[in-house]
């Protein structure tokens, strides 16, 4: 659109860097290109104009210098002044779009026309309107009708730029996946409903008939797509499975990742030739349901220094997982939950004889202590690392 003919705008004595550089900004922004300057008071080049320009370097380049306002004009042969104030003269006045209108037809006939913008402080003197043949005003308030000199340029812009173009916008609504057919929709609803029996959402019993109706009534508001019915099942899906426990992606609370590993260390680590997937998925299992003093530790040794990173939480060494290990150290850390009985007891004393046989020094710490004093336990890591 940079190449869309359009008329030139003149600046007659600018006072400010900052208001070239904002008025060819808004130019740039509909597709006007030819900029003239009338003895601006800072001079030309202008750093705070190229600024302001946001990237309208196009236009900022390629400015037009002129000594005379008649000298700027020379060419042209249809000229807008644009005015807040009456001037009582006897031209026609217009409004922005009206001014449009004139331009585009007369760049069309092979014209070339032009607009006078005048100084920020009062805008065009009476002689320099004279030199026009229309007056442009805009419909603003006529308590406050002053406006700044890139605003006056952006609604000429702007009202000439939406004709030339003939209003198009520069994007429109992105394409939506194709409506869902009800096949579709019902099998959905269908589904819904299995579920919301599964956790007896629809009672009483007598008020489930009007509750579907409700229930199917609001997709039919929806009008949804086909893509919205995959997402919505997909919603479904994964609240139902959720609700399956912590290998379906729930979550436990401290008491229940006790109980879990309770429950894991008296069924015993898998061993056979699938004990390698089965071990990562118990890790995977127990770094997504900490204790509370799993949580509490493992927050500590990520912010204390002295361990730089170095340790990583449920992750397997050969066939076991302790709670936490450190391969560049060789340091293993096992916590004692309360209440565990023999056969855990005896499951975390054969994995520490495995560690240990293979290098690894095992700090065995009690939950208990790990709450109670957190910055204890740490120095006791830290005393076996440094052995």
């Amino acid at each position: 659109m940079a190449d869309l003919p359009g008329p030139v705008v003149i600046l007659v004595e600018p006072q400010l860097g900052e208001n070239i550089g904002m008025a060819a900004r808004a130019m740039g922004n509909f597709g006007l290109t030819e900029l003239r300057l009338v003895s601006p008071r800072d001079g030309w080049p202008s750093l705070p104009a190229t600024r302001a320009a946001a990237g309208a370097d196009h236009i900022i380049d390629h400015v037009k210098l002129f000594d005379t306002l008649d000298a700027a004009i020379a060419d042209l042969d249809l000229v807008f002044a644009t005015s807040a104030r009456p001037h009582d003269q006897a031209k026609p006045v217009v409004g922005p779009a009206a001014a449009a209108w004139e331009m585009a037809g007369h760049l069309g006939g092979g014209g070339k026309a032009g607009i006078l913008f005048g100084r920020e402080r009062y805008g065009l003197k009476a002689e320099e309107v004279a030199r026009a043949d229309r007056i442009v005003t805009f419909p603003v308030n006529p308590e406050f009708a002053s406006l700044n000199l890139a605003q006056a340029v952006l609604l000429i812009g702007y009202e000439w730029f939406k004709l030339a173009t003939a209003g198009a916008l520069p994007h429109a609504t992105p394409e939506r996946s194709p409506r869902a057919g009800k096949e579709q929709i019902n099998a959905f609803f269908d589904n819904l409903v299995r579920e919301l029996d599964k956790v007896e959402f629809l009672r009483p019993p007598e008020k489930r008939e009007i509750m579907l109706v409700n229930l199917r009534n609001i997709f039919s508001r929806m009008e949804p797509t086909k893509q919205d019915m995959h997402t919505l099942h997909g919603i479904v899906m994964a609240i139902a499975e959720g609700r399956k426990g912590p290998a379906k992606g729930g979550v436990l609370d401290g008491a229940g990742a006790t109980r879990l590993r309770a429950l894991l260390a008296e069924e015993g680590t898998p061993r056979g030739p699938e004990a390698g997937g089965s071990v990562r998925g118990l890790a995977r299992l127990l770094r997504r349901n900490p204790t509370d003093a799993e949580r509490a530790l493992w927050a500590a040794l990520r912010a204390d220094r002295r361990f730089a990173g170095e340790f990583k939480r449920q992750t397997p060494v050969g066939r076991h997982i302790p709670d936490f290990v450190s391969f560049t150290r060789r340091t293993a850390v096992e916590l004692v939950n309360a209440g565990e009985n023999a056969a855990i007891a005896a499951d975390r004393g054969a994995r520490r004889s495995w560690l240990e046989a293979r290098g690894y020094r095992v700090v065995v710490l009690e939950a208990a202590d790990i709450e109670r004093d957190l910055p204890q336990a740490l120095d006791q890591i830290a005393a076996v690392q440094s052995l």
